[in-house]
C-alpha cells in the first residue's frame, strides 16, 4: 500500500470510460469497495470493512489493487492521524 499522502484536489483525474475500464479488470472485492467509496467517502479501512461486510484482509487487498490502478487516493484522517482514509479519484 502506498504511504504517500494524496491531496484530493491534486488526485489523478481519469475520464469516466478510463475509470470504468480499469475497474472492470479488478476483482469483485475491489469493485465493491469502489462502489462504497462512490456512495460515501472518505472512509477508513475499518469503516470499509464494516460497510462491505468483507474481512479486513480482503478490504486491504482491494484497497491495494485500487491504489495501484490509480482509482483511489488516500490521506491521513483529520480525526485520527494514525488512520488513513480513502476516496475515489475524480473522473473528468
Amino acid at each position: 500500500m502506498s504511504t504517500s499522502t494524496v491531496d484530493p484536489e491534486n488526485a489523478v483525474q481519469l475520464s469516466e470510460s478510463e475509470f470504468r475500464s480499469r475497474l472492470r479488470e479488478l476483482p469483485p472485492s475491489a469493485k465493491l469497495v469502489a462502489k462504497i467509496l462512490e456512495i460515501d467517502s472518505p472512509l477508513s479501512q475499518g469503516q470499509l470493512a464494516e460497510e462491505s461486510l468483507l474481512p479486513d484482509r480482503t478490504v486491504r487487498y482491494a484497497l491495494n489493487r485500487l491504489e495501484d490502478s490509480d482509482l483511489i487516493g488516500s490521506r491521513y484522517s483529520l480525526k485520527d492521524a494514525r488512520k488513513r482514509v480513502y476516496f475515489l479519484n475524480d473522473c473528468v
